[in-house]
């Protein structure tokens, strides 16, 4: 009995598999863009041959992975790209011990580099005064922590969306979940105002390379501010 009842599950999950796949082709086949409207439930129970139940569990299955959006009394619809299933897998991994922070900070160093190379060759002067806006807005809210890191995200994401790649924007986004738990480990391991200041301070050298458009010492400073950060999360027992 118990043989039985697996092999139905088994196969109750490989329909909707098989209906998650039939979904996103037919996304791509009629060349349906973010906001757009997908067909009804029963357009997809007929066409495919599962039934209805089959293709709501797919179509939540797809709305988990960000991929659709649903909502109540509505037709699904295709959704914007953003960092929320990558941020979900990155911090599940950390907190299964599957990854690493360091390792973490590891891949942000190289890949963060790159963005402050290409926001410096491709931002907007709008882009670039947004930037420096807020890694000056650090220095006043000096006193509360936890003004600093926001502006301090608002900082690296800007950075990502100015590299003029989605992807770079996507991946610096999914890091955030992870970064507000390090961030404040990070910040109290520098136990004097001077080296908290000594960082906000490179922040901005680093948003002023950017806007006037210098990418080598963009890239230099990107490097040595993740430098720093790593050597402050290991005085503090994290790596």
């Amino acid at each position: 009995m118990q043989d039985i009842q697996r092999s139905g599950a088994s196969e109750g999950r490989s329909r909707v598999s098989d209906t998650v796949g039939a979904i996103t082709a037919h996304i791509r086949a009629n060349a349906l863009g973010p906001g757009d409207r997908l067909p009804s439930e029963a357009f997809f129970s007929d066409n495919l041959g599962v039934s209805r139940t089959v293709v709501r569990e797919a179509l939540r299955s797809l709305a988990a992975m960000r991929l659709i959006d649903l909502s109540a009394g509505k037709r699904a619809t295709v959704a914007r790209l953003d960092h929320g299933s990558m941020s979900a897998l990155i911090e599940h991994g950390v907190h299964t011990d599957q990854i690493s922070v360091h390792q973490i900070y590891d891949v942000r160093r190289t890949i963060e580099t790159r963005t402050a190379v290409l926001a410096a060759l491709h931002r907007t002067e709008a882009q670039g005064a947004r930037i420096v806006e807020l890694a000056r807005a650090m220095r006043p809210a000096f006193e509360t922590p936890e003004q600093v890191m926001e502006h301090d995200l608002g900082f690296h994401i800007e950075i990502a969306k100015a590299a003029k790649n989605p992807v770079f924007a996507m991946i610096v986004g999914a890091f955030e979940g992870v970064t507000r738990q390090t961030w404040p480990i990070g910040w109290r391991s520098r136990t004097t105002a001077q080296e908290q200041l000594a960082m906000i301070d490179l922040h901005i050298a680093l948003g002023e390379a950017i806007m006037v458009g210098d990418p080598a010492a963009a890239a230099e400073l990107m490097g040595e501010h993740f430098d720093v950060s790593v050597r402050a999360l290991v005085a503090a027992g994290i790596a």
